[in-house]
């Protein structure tokens, strides 16, 4: 496998980017799900010292992907697909780096309003804000229902290419070749 993609596949940089993030895409929505449902201030303190980290390490990733993809390489050439599954695919794309950047930044836009910051990282001994009180809380909750809604849209479309279509669109963004 080389660094670059080829007109066929993917390469090790856009695959491991891309796998990468789909591992902290998922243990970011459920720390999220958990922290949300948390009665406990101490544990929900707890997962969001875990998950804040996390959604800052997506956000690099997410904008080393797209300087990736603009600078430095270019995506294969598409299977033939009927127009209209190419158009979706880009949309799907799209979306999922926008509602990416938009967590990232409701996300910390609550820290930051909140103060939680400094209770979850600085130790301070004060009780976590009711989240809901900051207008960040707004757009990051329904990003997150939307994140996991692209993400299954996503995952659903894959597994279709490969199980249903038997094509080489999973193939093309795995190390192995």
């Amino acid at each position: 496998m080389t660094l670059k993609s080829t007109p066929t596949a993917y390469g090790a940089v856009a695959a491991g980017l891309h796998w990468l993030s789909v591992l902290l895409i998922v243990a970011l929505l459920a720390s999220g799900m958990l922290a949300d449902q948390a009665s406990d201030p101490a544990a929900k303190t707890s997962i969001l010292a875990a998950h804040a980290p996390m959604g800052i390490a997506i956000l690099i990733l997410t904008l080393a992907r797209i300087v990736w993809w603009w600078r430095f390489d270019t995506h294969p050439q598409p299977l033939p697909d009927p127009a209209w599954q190419v158009m979706t695919a880009k949309a799907l794309h799209g979306l999922l780096y926008v509602v990416v950047l938009g967590m990232a930044a409701s996300g910390i836009g609550m820290f930051v309003l909140s103060g939680a910051g400094e209770i979850v990282f600085g130790g301070a001994a004060l009780p976590l804000p009711d989240f809901a009180d900051f207008t960040p809380r707004i757009p990051h909750g329904i990003g997150a229902k939307l994140l996991l809604a692209l993400f299954i849209g996503h995952a659903g479309a894959a597994l279709y290419h490969h199980f249903v279509k038997r094509d080489a669109t999973l193939k093309r963004m795995w190390f192995s070749r």
